[in-house]
This record gives structure tokens, sequence and C-alpha cells, in this order.
């Protein structure tokens, strides 16, 4: 990381500075070209004033001032000056000249005039010239120079930078060499400071947390599973050794009917288990609009003989959630038969649709549910009496299939008290869009 904001760094440094080198060296050639032109015009100006007044010119460092007429012919008394007729009108209208003559042959020359009035009355043109000897090696020497300045800068900055970042990630190899002898239980120590370090071991001691509620369910799941695995399992070995010592018919009988009691329960524990597995690896039915009313009645229909009475209220076509048929099937179902073991005399299925949602309510006038167990009994294993599962017949997990199967659909399910007195099951699902009819 270091290497890669270094590296992005110092390219980023060393473009910009190249072409802010490219720029100036570019411009260096009009800046000494005005720095010639602002010498030439001081120097016109005085030798123009000595003309007027019809004083000698005094001659200037660097600077060759020349006394010339209208044509260009010098009026000085020295050689000419080497001006084309062409450069001579632009001198009189005030406008500089580059010239490849002057007095050293073959020089580049910069020249400036100014016409004025000589005492006779006489007009003159006096120009001012300075070679431009070494101008071009000049500018290109500046700009090399300029080209490595770039170079070196750009190599500060990343040096510069390498050393920034490595201070500014010294803290974060700290937090690193934390984690990594961090004890079980253990959470990162918060800087005081409120900035990214903090954010980051804060939301590091959330996913710690987060980690070991999973692995604590895990490892509660695992083993509650295996011990209500080893219940029917134990029975049955036991039930089967008494049928080997006894070889009762009488005595087989009853203990093939416990055998298959055993087995049945063993068959649901697994089920259960093999739907909550698949559940927690993501494995979801396909969506699709399920008519409620249909399905609580056809749940009812399913209840073994001698069930406590159960009604459906409710108008069918009416109440579409978004589910899957399996999924209702198995909530409908766990429901009903929990309302079974507990109800004295009658179940209502109540089936309500909103705007947005539909509801299926499921009533029974048994001892109901006590409300410090309300929030628990969709975990799965969890009993209210320890002998609950047993005597009732169930797994411990019909509750936790409900609640994960809804979950996962983006709805809810709560348990309450019922007007008769027992429990109440309210499961909410969202309304399916575009409903058959």
């Amino acid at each position: 990381m270091r290497f890669r904001i270094t590296a992005m760094a110092g390219a980023v440094t060393l473009v910009f500075l190249l072409a802010l080198a490219l720029l100036a060296g570019k411009g260096l050639s009009p800046l000494l070209v005005r720095s010639v032109d602002g010498e030439l015009r001081g120097a016109l100006s005085s030798a123009s004033a000595m003309v007027a007044e019809g004083k000698p010119i005094q001659a200037r460092s660097g600077v060759t001032i020349r006394v010339l007429d209208t044509a260009g012919a010098p009026v000085d008394g020295l050689p000419p000056p080497g001006l084309r007729h062409d450069e001579v009108r632009v001198l009189k209208a005030g406008t500089p000249v580059k010239t490849d003559e002057g007095a050293a042959e073959g020089a580049k020359w910069r020249w400036l005039g100014s016409v004025v009035t000589a005492p006779d009355g006489s007009q003159r043109l006096v120009v001012a010239g300075a070679g431009l000897v070494g101008f071009a090696s000049a500018a290109a020497g500046g700009s090399h120079w300029l080209l490595w300045v770039a170079s070196v800068g750009a190599l500060l900055a990343a040096t510069a930078t390498w050393l920034v970042v490595r201070s500014a990630l010294r803290p974060v190899g700290r937090m690193r060499r934390a984690v990594q002898g961090l004890p079980h239980g253990e959470r990162l120590d918060l800087p005081e400071a409120h900035d990214e370090l903090r954010a980051l071991a804060a939301e590091f001691n959330g996913l710690l947390s987060r980690q070991e509620d999973v692995s604590e369910r895990l490892r509660r799941f695992t083993g509650d599973a295996a011990h209500e695995l080893r219940s029917p399992v134990a029975s049955i070995r036991v039930q089967a050794e008494v049928a080997v010592a006894n070889p009762d018919p009488e005595l087989a009988q009853e203990t093939l009917a416990d055998i298959l009691a055993e087995s049945e329960r063993l068959s649901a524990l697994l089920d259960g288990l093999l739907t909550l597995a698949r559940s927690d690896a993501g494995e979801v039915p396909p969506a699709e609009p399920v008519e409620l009313v249909t399905e609580a009645r056809a749940a009812i229909a399913r209840l073994p003989p001698g069930s406590p009475s159960a009604r459906v209220s409710g108008v069918a076509g009416r109440s579409w959630a978004h589910a899957a048929p399996a999924e209702v099937e198995l909530i409908l179902n766990n429901l009903l038969r929990n309302a079974c073991r507990y109800a004295r005399a009658q179940i209502v299925v109540s089936v309500l649709a909103s705007k947005a949602t539909v509801r299926v309510v499921v009533d029974d006038d048994g001892p109901g549910i006590a409300p410090e167990h309300r929030d628990l009994v969709f975990d799965r294993f969890y009993r209210v009496a320890d002998d609950r599962a047993r005597t009732s017949g169930g797994t411990g997990l019909g509750l936790a299939m409900v609640s994960e199967a809804v979950r996962r659909r983006g709805g809810h399910v709560t348990v309450g008290e019922s007007p008769e007195g027992g429990a109440r099951f309210v499961v909410v699902w969202r309304k399916a869009t575009g409903e058959p009819g």
C-alpha cells in the first residue's frame, strides 16, 4: 500500500512538474525578448530626448544607438545598420524588429525605433539595438534546467510521501499486531482520536462480536442437535435390547410400537435439521403468489383425527402472499400442530389483507405462552419447560423453521395472547404483486 501510494504520488507530481517545466520553457523566449525590449525602450527614450535637444548621444553599455533619416540612411557618420526599407517602416511605427544581421555578422539583433524632430526641424529616426547572442542557448539551457528541477522535485515528493504514508500507517500496523495476539473474548482498545482508525477498530470489534455470536450459536445448536439425536437413538437401542432379551410376543409388539414412535420423532428431527441447514446455506425456493385462505383450509384438513375444532376466517382469492407454496405449507402445518398440542377445544385461523401485507393469525384456547418466553420460542431447541418437547411429541425446531421461512421472505412472526386466553401467532408476509385473477 505504501509503495502504491508513493508511486502514484510521485507519478502525479512528476507529470505536473514536467508540464510546468515545458510551459515555462516555452515562455522563456518571450520573457527574454521582453527583457531586451525593456532595455531598448529605456535607452531609446534617453537618446531621443538628446537628439531632440541637439545634444550628442551618450553611449550605453550593451545597447547600440543609431540616428537615421526617415529613409533609413545614417546621419550619424557611421556605417549603415543593415535595416531594410520594410523594417525601417515598421520601426517608424514604434514596433520592434528582429534582424539576422547587426554589428556582428550572422548575429540576431533586436531593434526599437522612434521618430523625433531635430532642432533644425528635420525628422530623424532614432533606433536602439541589442545583439541576441546566446539567446537560443539560454532558452534551451533554461528548459533543460527546469526539466531537471521537475525530476528532482518529483523524487523529493515521492520520498516525502513514503515517509508520511509510513508514519500514517504505523498505527494500522500496531492494530494488526494487536489483532494477531488478541485473546478470545477480548476487544481492541479504541484510539482516543475520533478518526478513521477509531472507526476501523470499532467496526472490527463489532465484527468480532458478531463472529463470536455466530460461533456460540453454532456451538449451542450443534450441542443441542447432538443431545436431541442421542435421546431417540438411545431409546430405540434400549427398546431393541429389551425385545431381544425378552422374546415375549406381547412385549415385542409394545416394544415395536415404541421403536416406531421414536423413529418417527427421530425422522422429524432430522427433517427439521435438514430444512434449517438448507435455509442457512441460502437455498431458497423461488417465490410466487400463494393464496393463504386456500392454504389454511388445506392445512386444517391435514390435521390428524381427534384434533380440536379448527376454522378459517377470511375470503378466498383476496389474500395473496409473496412466498413459496412449500414454505406456506410448512409454516401453517407447524403452527396448527403446535396449537393442537395445547388447545382445549378450538383453533381459529384468520387471514387478513392490507395494501402492502397479508397476515395469518392462529389463535387457540390453551394455556398460552408466558411473556418472558415469547421472544425465545423461535430459537432452535428452545423449550418453555424441559419436558415440553418430549411430552408433546415436538422436536423443538418447528417454530424455528417458521421464523426462518418467514424472515427470508422479508416478513416476520410474533407471538402474543389470544382473546380466548391461549397463544396467538401472527405471521406477516409481503403482499404479492400481480396475483392471479
